[in-house]
């Protein structure tokens, strides 16, 4: 599903370059969940821009479901990233103005889907991280917790190939953390969905199938979880 291959990356101001990232390796298949770990400073934000395509390598290969996505022009990303990478973020990005289904519903206004499918698939995913009954309500109406698997729906509904969240259990107490990971395992195992979590939480990445430790751009373990889920 994922394949980063010889990646490095590096920023740069004027003649000077900053490396960041290291001679990165590793793949994530299909039904996955892993967490990418790392403390401040360690690259993984970077590492998420590259991977969701929000930035070019220097130097590598990022391939998400068969397709090179640092060869894609700007137009094709735009459209690759619409259609099979979805984003959980931190501070759950809701649109205040637009009730809790219109905010799910707003990805695919994107891809022209009629509004009748948009509203059926929308109340189907919102039924399924366990707020069908929030649909009408206005962000500022919900928890912190409930915002979030608002974001979880959101990042689902136009089925995609692969899911990076980032963070996504920051801005959450232990317990409504809990429950989000629960929700994100129960959505992995019950529905086949491929999940990269970036977190600076042992934590929550102890929760997960597989850790990739990253420090100071490099990747210093690979490892896989025994009985995560639990």
């Amino acid at each position: 599903m994922l394949a980063v291959q010889r990646l490095s990356h590096s920023f740069r101001n004027g003649a000077e370059a900053t490396p960041v990232l290291h001679d990165l390796n590793f793949r994530v298949e299909q039904g996955e969940m892993v967490a990418l770990l790392g403390s401040s400073g360690s690259g993984k934000s970077t590492l998420l821009n590259l991977m969701a395509g929000l930035m070019k390598p220097t130097q590598g290969h990022i391939l998400i479901a068969g397709q090179a996505i640092e060869q894609m022009n700007e137009n094709r990303l735009a459209e690759f990233r619409r259609s099979h990478i979805g984003f959980i973020f931190q501070s759950y990005e809701l649109i205040p103005h637009l009730t809790v289904r219109e905010n799910v519903e707003l990805p695919l206004v994107f891809q022209s889907t009629g509004s009748r499918e948009r509203k059926e698939r929308a109340l189907a995913l919102l039924a399924q991280v366990g707020i069908g009954d929030k649909a009408e309500l206005f962000p500022s109406q919900l928890s912190g917790g409930q915002q979030q698997r608002v974001s979880i729906a959101r990042s689902l509904i136009t089925k995609p190939a692969i899911v990076f969240a980032d963070e996504p259990t920051g801005n959450l107490d232990t317990k409504t953390e809990k429950e989000i990971i629960d929700l994100l395992i129960d959505l992995n195992q019950n529905s086949g969905i491929t999940f990269v979590i970036v977190t600076h939480e042992h934590e929550v990445a102890c929760r997960t199938q597989r850790i990739l430790h990253l420090r100071d751009g490099y990747l210093i373990e690979d490892s896989r979880q025994d009985g995560a889920a639990g």
